[in-house]
């Protein structure tokens, strides 16, 4: 199951990573001073992306 862990880092702040299933890290977030921030953001995310567009910023090959 995907999920969301919220940790603190070595400075202190609070992040988020996403997992996949198979327990590998999908992304992780910035610093955040405030739990709650990360939190919001996770909403956030949750709310916000299911129809989010692909941009490919990368060079066709020719």
């Amino acid at each position: 199951m995907y999920k969301f862990e919220v940790y603190k880092d070595k400075a202190g702040e609070f992040r988020f990573r996403f997992k996949a299933s198979n327990g590998e890290t999908m992304f992780s977030s910035e610093g955040y001073k405030a739990k709650a921030s990360a939190l919001n953001a996770i909403e956030s995310i949750k709310k916000n992306s299911p129809g989010a567009d692909i941009v490919d910023q990368t060079k066709a090959e020719a």
